[in-house]
């Protein structure tokens, strides 16, 4: 069975206060996107990477991708208004039975040990969505008042979230619904469970400067 990941990169980088979109920052002298993709392209010899970009930077990830040594599995593809678009474009290049991984670009400490737990959790259950159990206290604000709720039954959802072809591609049939926050609510729309699997502390999502100095943190300690 083949595999693809369809990486979605197609922020603005606004919160991270600069013109710069977050993919395409550097992290200790490479883009963010690069470690992104290189994560993918080193755990499966065989997986296929469909990079998803904003129209006005494709320029700039090919640039990139040109750069990497295994450039020649990844295909770009310019996204969509939504994430929703941006990833139903991206699995308009998945031809054959396979196992798709949708991944946050800029999700760039994500580790070989995870990603190949979701591909075989996809592979037995049709789905594997990395989650995490929150921490922090946890409050519903709902208008003028706020109610806390059981930490304990709550989950942090991370990316790759991951499935059977058979299974993703049907559900991204569906007219786009503002419902949609991710690939499991789009999965689950259409009438299929999906199913958790334990993700990590260390797969952040680079959206503020701390984050970038986070990654950092985390890469040093995985060099030595």
């Amino acid at each position: 069975m083949k595999k693809y990941a369809v990486i979605v990169a197609g922020g603005s980088g606004v919160r991270m206060g600069g013109a710069v979109p977050k993919q395409f920052l550097l992290l200790k002298g490479k883009p963010v996107i690069s470690y992104t993709l290189q994560a993918f392209l080193q755990v499966f010899e065989d997986l296929h990477v469909i990079l998803v970009l904003p129209q006005n930077h494709v320029q700039e990830g090919e640039a990139i991708v040109q750069s990497m040594k295994l450039h020649d599995r990844v295909t770009i593809v310019q996204g969509g208004d939504s994430r929703f678009q941006s990833v139903k474009n991206g699995l308009a290049h998945v031809t054959d039975p396979s196992v798709v991984f949708v991944h946050d670009g800029v999700r760039c400490m994500v580790s070989h040990e995870l990603i190949k737990q979701c591909y075989e959790q996809a592979l037995d259950k049709g789905s594997a969505i990395p989650a995490i159990a929150a921490t922090d206290s946890i409050r519903i604000a709902e208008a003028s008042h706020h109610y806390v709720m059981d930490r304990n039954k709550v989950r942090i959802i991370q990316t790759p979230q991951t499935f059977l072809s058979s299974v993703l591609l049907p559900a991204f049939e569906q007219p786009y619904n503002d419902a949609f926050t991710d690939e499991a609510t789009v999965v689950e729309a259409n009438d299929v469970t999906t199913h958790l699997i334990n993700g990590e502390e260390s797969n952040i999502k680079i959206t503020r400067p701390l984050d970038l100095l986070i990654a950092e943190a985390i890469l040093d300690k995985r060099i030595t």
